[in-house]
């Protein structure tokens, strides 16, 4: 169990940094063929790699979004939950958020299979 966390934590990581990257393919190449990822700043979720390319695309033509994994925490029911620091930013560069929030993950297989953001929680989870 403790190997399959670290090597799912590896994982997170470097799909955050081929989020922060734009480096679409690396971040895609991570994801199950029926990934189901939420769009944050629209609402409800897109499925599948080709619908979460356009989302992005879309995202980054709008929006400069950079989030920084802070911690992991692996929860007893499969998933982990990342509290990320996130920096939204418009096109001209002025921030338009700048707070911490929680990515609730479900992997499978070795992939992303679903993405939440959710409120991260005052307690019960140490820093």
């Amino acid at each position: 169990m403790q190997d399959r966390t670290a090597s799912e934590i590896e994982l997170l990581r470097a799909a955050y940094a081929a989020f922060n990257a734009r480096d679409i393919d690396a971040a895609l190449a991570i994801m199950a063929a029926d990934v189901a990822w939420p769009r944050a700043f629209k609402g409800g979720f897109v499925r599948g790699p080709e619908e979460v390319r356009a989302y992005w695309t879309e995202q980054w033509s709008e929006i400069d979004g950079r989030v920084e994994p802070m911690f992991f925490h692996p929860e007893s029911d499969g998933h982990i939950l990342v509290e990320v620091h996130q920096v939204v930013r418009d096109l001209a560069g002025d921030v338009l958020a700048d707070e911490r929030v929680g990515h609730r993950f479900t992997l499978e297989g070795g992939l992303i299979q679903r993405m939440e953001v959710c409120s991260f929680p005052s307690s019960g989870y140490p820093a």
